[in-house]
C-alpha cells in the first residue's frame, strides 16, 4: 500500500507539471487533459495489484494507450512498455494530446515504444509479462481477433487484464442512455442524445466504433484460444459505485439519476453487496486472460 501511495503521489506531481504546460501552451486541451489525467490515475490504481507481482524491467503491453499518460508513467517506474494506439474513429482528438504528451515525456527519457496499429493487426516478436487495456475493448472491430492477438504476445504465465462495459447490462455509458433491444433500435430512439451530443468532438464516430461487447462474447472467444484461462473479478461494480461518489470528474460525466442512485447505495452501505451480482449482469467487466505455464493444468473460470 505504501508503494502504491508513493507512486500515486509521484504520478500526480508529474501530471500537475504537465497540466501547467498544457494550460500555458495548449489551453484548448486543458479539459481533455484533465479528463485523461484522472483516468490515468484510476488506471494506475486499478493495475497496481498486477504491477506488484512484476519484477523491475518487466515487459508490459498497453492496448489502446490513448493519451499515453499511463504508459509513460509505467516507463518512469522502470517497466519496459510498448503501447498500441492507432487513434481510431471517434477519437481523433487524442492525436494532438498524444503528440504533446509524447514530446514532453521523450525529453525526459520516459516514453514507451509506440505501435500505431489496430490491435487486430498487431504483429510483434516481443513477448510481454503483462498486458492491459482500459475502456478499449468496446471499440475494437473484431473482439475475438483482438483477444487472440494480445494473448499471442504473452509469456507463459503472462496475463492480459482489461475492463470495459458489458452490454448484457442495458446501459450505454458513453452516452448515458438505456439500451433498448439492439444498437440500431437504440440509435433510432435516442438519435439526438447520440448524434447531437455536445460533450464529445465526434459522437457519430464514437457510436459507430462501439461493438456491443459482452461477457458471453468474451467467454465464447476465449474457449477457442489454446492454453488460456479466463477469470472475472466481481468487485468492479462496487468500486465503480464508490468512484461515482468520490471522483467528482468521473461523476460529472454520468447522468443525474445515476449519481443519485450511487449516493444512496454508498451512503447506506448497500453498494458493498454489488460483489454478489453475477458478472454477466454487471455493467462493467474486469477480466483477465492468463496464458498457462508449461505445467499449468488450470481450467477457465466463469
Amino acid at each position: 500500500m505504501a508503494a502504491e501511495l508513493d507512486e500515486t503521489r509521484s504520478f500526480e506531481a508529474l501530471l500537475a507539471e504537465l497540466s501547467g504546460c498544457v494550460g500555458r501552451d495548449h489551453p484548448h486541451l486543458v479539459d481533455l487533459f484533465a479528463t485523461y489525467a484522472r483516468e490515468a490515475l484510476f488506471g494506475r490504481a486499478w493495475i497496481d495489484e498486477n504491477l506488484q507481482r512484476l519484477h523491475p524491467g518487466s515487459t508490459i503491453l498497453e492496448v489502446g494507450a490513448g493519451s499515453m499518460l499511463l504508459s509513460c508513467q509505467l516507463c518512469r517506474e522502470g517497466f519496459d512498455v510498448t503501447a498500441v494506439e492507432p487513434v481510431g474513429e471517434g477519437f481523433s482528438s487524442f492525436a494532438e494530446l498524444q503528440e504533446l504528451v509524447l514530446n514532453y515525456m521523450k525529453e525526459r527519457g520516459i516514453a514507451p515504444n509506440l505501435l500505431p496499429v489496430a490491435i487486430e493487426a498487431l504483429v510483434t516478436d516481443r513477448k510481454f509479462d503483462f498486458a492491459y487495456s482500459i475502456n478499449v475493448m468496446e471499440h475494437v472491430e473484431d473482439v475475438p481477433e483482438a483477444l487472440s492477438r494480445v494473448v499471442a504476445t504473452l509469456v507463459p504465465g503472462g496475463e492480459y487484464r482489461f475492463t470495459c462495459p458489458n452490454y448484457l447490462f442495458p446501459y450505454e455509458p458513453h452516452f448515458n442512455i438505456p439500451i433498448l433491444f439492439s444498437k440500431s433500435v437504440t440509435a433510432r430512439l435516442f438519435h439526438d442524445r447520440i448524434f447531437m451530443n455536445q460533450s464529445m468532438p465526434d459522437p457519430a464516430g464514437v457510436w459507430r466504433s462501439l461493438n456491443w461487447i459482452s461477457v458471453t462474447q468474451i467467454k465464447r472467444a476465449v474457449r477457442k484460444l489454446p492454453d488460456i484461462s479466463l477469470y472475472f473479478k466481481r468487485t468492479m461494480l462496487r468500486d465503480t459505485l464508490a468512484r461515482l461518489v468520490t471522483d467528482e470528474q468521473f461523476s460529472a460525466r454520468r447522468s443525474r439519476w445515476m449519481r443519485r442512485v450511487a449516493d444512496w447505495l454508498v451512503s447506506s452501505g448497500v453498494y458493498r453487496l454489488a460483489i454478489l451480482v453475477p458478472v454477466t449482469m454487471q455493467p462493467v467487466t474486469d477480466c483477465t486472460l492468463k496464458r498457462h505455464e508449461a505445467e499449468d493444468n488450470a481450467s477457465p473460470a466463469s
